[in-house]
């Protein structure tokens, strides 16, 4: 057993039965070994759970890293897709990302700010337009996959709608990237 392994595990219990259900005498149970040997690798349920946040969301932080011939407006859509599609990949996988500190590559991060600057994008904007969009789009995920409809064992009222999740997703994504391209005049 390596720290890995425990992470891949506790992403395959998380997968399973929620992030409420979480817990480390189950995930000791899974790996078939006392609890306390857990701590070895992570000192709180805590850190184990920003391990958990940081191995999820690698394939976004893999994705590939704008160009300079890109178009600024594609990339940032392109992106943000990214990271819908990896928190929509595990079971409350927004939930599990949104309260942890991103301990990823900060020099990944810097590329696409230096990317949309390079594009003629404010710094200033180009920072609040990618927390803008993270926001969003945690938020979106997180009423995604909270969603109760049939299928769930729960009876959806008959005046309330069926909300198709990418098309909001987009409607809202086409809105941050217009009111940005007005903003910065693009």
């Amino acid at each position: 057993m390596n720290r890995e392994v425990v992470v891949t595990e506790a992403l395959g219990l998380l997968d399973e039965v929620g992030l409420d259900a979480v817990s480390t005498r189950r995930l000791a149970k899974r790996l078939n070994v006392e609890q306390p040997s857990l701590y070895w690798y992570f000192h709180t349920k805590k850190d184990l759970l920003a391990a958990m946040a940081e191995a999820a969301m690698e394939p976004h932080a893999t994705a590939p890293l704008p160009t300079p011939g890109d178009d600024w407006r594609d990339w940032f859509a392109d992106n943000t897709r990214s990271f819908r599609r990896t928190l929509l990949m595990r079971r409350d996988g927004a939930r599990l990302h949104a309260g942890s500190t991103p301990g990823g590559d900060l020099a990944r991060l810097r590329r696409k700010m230096d990317f949309l600057v390079a594009s003629g994008v404010p710094e200033r904007d180009a920072q609040m337009a990618m927390l803008a969009a993270s926001r969003f789009t945690v938020g979106s995920v997180l009423e995604e996959q909270a969603d109760t409809g049939p299928g769930d064992g729960a009876e959806r009222p008959a005046d309330m709608p069926v909300i198709d999740h990418e098309s909001a997703f987009e409607a809202g994504l086409a809105l941050l990237l217009n009111g940005l391209a007005r903003r910065t005049g693009m």
